[in-house]
């Protein structure tokens, strides 16, 4: 008989996740109890259990292990989890508008909400590819279903085509689990190292990495499996659409994390060919794409995907330099897109009065600095950072992110990012050429959506997109110390 005590099991290395399902359940019993909808006491409490989460998160001070070590609280883990955190907390505030939307309506959303960011928090927490794989189908789910809430034809498109290439990556992690056990007889990925006869079956290794390539690359939408992106955008409200560019992101990139640096130690060459490959297509075909777009949340879905291939170049060279670029630059892009999409829903409307289609065409912002001065400068500055223009937010991003490709010798690569930061910078500029140069073809404002907790998150993200330089001195140390102190 096999006796198993509860201090084996290190209860206290799931209490990040537990917290937020224990909310997610708190949110499901209150529902039923209560006959009443009142949004105002669903968001608090979706706030508190994730402020509790963060709390939770930041009292590790050292590595821990449990459940037979298939958890486990890495800095990694950690520094992941609590940029997840941190962008579900402003969520919250985003979500405080003036216009009542159907999605944010009803108590499934929240519990929904804090079920993908406990599969996320799994996902992060784990080197057992079954754990992240089942993670990573928690989160999916429940993201698929906060998509559909919206019932909008639009949203309810999106969400299955989601479902639908959602269901293909899971399907490619599956067969990627299958061919990794057969070659190195175990899913944990720190095996992968170990493993004495992996060079008899490096063959099967390869077929394993590939699938999970497409797996891996369809949640961060890496080409040629970032076709869902803009439609998935554009189906959703900003403030989701805000959450998917981040969230989902920091997670993948964990997982990445984990695997492709295991895959890289391997030494098979035709694993950095792939990667190397994947990087400059997910950099260059989006980038070409956002120039001709018409609408402003898709020129950002492309303009994300481009990002995710930047954020993929810090991994492949695979040095200490790296990782800390990956993670400033996700940090600092955090806030410049907080601001962007904030605005987009700042002036968010349920009905299309402008376009056809779209609900942010360019066009809704011509002459918005004769309108709307003090919305126009601060839309141009959050577009000025997204295009790596100095003294802003991601200029400083960027120039880390390629000093540590260029310190990896990979000087070719780090032109290649160069060029297309410069193509980048016409689409951002695009939009200020509109705001800026063009004459208004409406009087209406824009602001049916405003209130003090979404001016009070896009005034922090605004100051922290201005004065940058002055917070990455206190940013890259605790980086340094979750990823290689801990």
């Amino acid at each position: 008989m096999i006796d198993i005590s509860f201090s084996s099991l290190n209860l206290i290395s799931i209490a990040p996740m537990t917290i937020i399902l224990l909310g997610a359940i708190v949110i499901l019993i209150l529902d039923l109890l209560v006959s009443n909808f009142y949004k105002g006491i669903y968001i608090s409490l979706s706030a508190v259990f994730i402020a509790l989460s963060l709390v939770s998160t930041i009292y590790f001070k050292e590595t821990t292990s449990g459940f037979f070590e298939l958890i486990n609280i890495d800095g990694l883990s950690l520094l992941s989890q609590i940029i997840i955190l941190i962008t579900s907390f402003v969520f919250m505030f985003l979500i405080i508008s003036k216009e009542k939307f159907r999605e944010f309506e009803c108590a499934e959303f929240y519990a929904l909400f804090l079920f993908m960011i406990a599969g996320y928090q799994f996902m992060v927490s784990s080197n057992n590819l079954m754990l992240i794989f089942l993670g990573l189908e928690t989160s999916s789910l429940a993201l698929y279903a906060l998509i559909a809430l919206n019932k909008k034809q639009k949203a309810l498109e999106a969400s299955l085509k989601y479902f639908t290439l959602g269901a293909l990556g899971s399907g490619f992690f599956a067969f990627g689990l299958v061919f990794i056990y057969a070659s190195a007889g175990s899913l944990d990925i720190i095996d992968l190292i170990f493993t004495p006869n992996i060079d008899g079956n490096e063959y099967l290794l390869l077929l394993g990495f590939i699938f999970l390539v497409g797996a891996i690359g369809f949640k961060l939408s890496f080409f040629p499996f970032h076709t869902w992106v803009p439609d998935i955008y554009e189906g959703s409200n900003p403030p989701l659409a805000f959450y998917m560019s981040i969230a989902t992101k920091i997670a993948g990139f964990a997982v990445a994390i984990r695997i492709f640096s295991t895959f890289l130690l391997t030494g098979i060459p035709l694993i950095e060919y792939i990667l190397y490959i994947i990087i400059i297509l997910t950099i260059t075909i989006p980038n070409v794409i956002a120039l001709l777009q018409d609408d402003v949340q898709r020129m950002l879905a492309y303009s994300s995907i481009s990002q995710a291939g930047f954020a993929l170049s810090c991994i492949f060279i695979n040095t200490n330099e790296g990782l800390v670029a990956l993670f400033l630059y996700w940090i600092l892009f955090l806030w410049t897109n907080l601001g962007a999409f904030g605005l987009l829903w700042l002036t968010y409307s349920k009905n299309n009065t402008i376009h056809s289609r779209f609900n942010s065409p360019y066009s809704k912002f011509s002459g918005l600095i004769k309108t709307m001065p003090l919305l126009a400068i601060t839309f141009g500055i959050f577009m000025l950072s997204l295009g790596g223009i100095p003294p802003f937010g991601m200029f400083w991003g960027k120039l880390f992110l390629i000093s540590s490709v260029i310190g990896a010798n990979h000087n070719i690569l780090a032109i290649i990012l160069l060029i297309n930061s410069a193509i980048a910078v016409y689409y951002y500029l695009k939009l200020i050429v509109f705001m800026f140069l063009k004459e208004p073809n409406n009087t209406k404002s824009y602001t049916q959506n405003l209130t003090y907790p979404m001016v009070f998150i896009i005034a922090i993200a605004l100051l922290v997109t201005i004065f940058a330089l002055a917070l990455i001195g206190i940013i890259i140390p605790y980086i340094e110390y979750y990823l290689f102190n801990f």
